[in-house]
C-alpha cells in the first residue's frame, strides 16, 4: 500500500495572477531518495449548472487561451478568500450569464488534477434561473450566453462539441444524482 511521502522542504517559485507555483522535496518511503515535484497551487474554483423551469441549461461560450478555441461551458470561477463556494456560484452565475437562481445546491466535489493541483472544484445545481441582470465580465472575458436543452448534453459531450473536463464532470454529478428538474 503507498505511504503519504515526508515533505523535506517547500519553496515558493513564481505567482502569478490566477495561481502560483512551489517546488515540494519529498523523500520516497519505497527508497529513501528525495524527489522534487512541483505544485500548482490556485484557489478552489466553482462551475455551475444553471437550469431555467424548461430544462434549459444556461451555458457560456468563451475563448479559452490554453486550446486556442472557443469553448462551450457552464459558468464557473474562482473562489475569493472572502467568499465562500455558495457565495462565489452566485455571483460568477449573475456576472457570466445575467441569471439568477430560485435555488442553489451542490451536488460534487473533485479535486482537478491532484497530480499538479493543490484545490477543489465544487459543482453547483442552480434551479429556476432566471435572466434579471445585464451580464458584468471581467476585462479578461468576452462571453456569449447559449441555452441549451438539457437532453442535448449527452450527445454534446459524446461529439465532443463539451471537451471542458470539468464541465464533464459537472454534468457527470448531476445525471448520476439523478437530480430532478421542476
Amino acid at each position: 500500500m503507498p505511504e503519504p511521502w515526508p515533505l523535506i522542504r517547500s519553496t515558493p517559485d513564481k505567482s502569478y495572477r490566477v495561481f502560483s507555483v512551489r517546488t515540494d522535496t519529498v523523500r520516497s518511503p519505497r527508497t529513501g531518495k528525495e524527489h522534487d515535484f512541483y505544485v500548482i497551487e490556485s484557489a478552489d474554483w466553482v462551475n455551475i449548472i444553471p437550469l431555467t423551469s424548461d430544462n434549459q441549461v444556461v451555458m457560456v461560450r468563451q475563448y479559452r487561451h490554453g486550446t486556442r478555441q472557443i469553448s462551450l461551458e457552464i459558468p464557473g470561477g474562482l473562489v475569493n478568500p472572502q467568499d465562500t463556494p455558495l457565495d462565489t456560484a452566485r455571483k460568477e452565475l449573475l456576472e457570466e450569464t445575467g441569471y439568477q437562481a430560485e435555488e442553489i445546491t451542490l451536488i460534487g466535489t473533485a479535486h482537478p488534477q491532484p497530480a499538479l493541483f493543490n484545490n477543489r472544484c465544487f459543482t453547483f445545481l442552480a434551479t429556476n434561473v432566471r435572466k434579471t441582470a445585464a451580464l458584468d465580465l471581467d476585462e479578461g472575458e468576452d462571453i456569449e450566453v447559449a441555452l441549451i436543452s438539457l437532453s442535448d448534453i449527452p450527445r454534446l459531450i459524446r461529439e465532443g462539441e463539451i471537451t471542458n473536463a470539468m464541465v464533464i464532470l459537472a454534468f457527470y454529478w448531476y445525471f448520476i444524482n439523478k437530480v430532478p428538474t421542476r
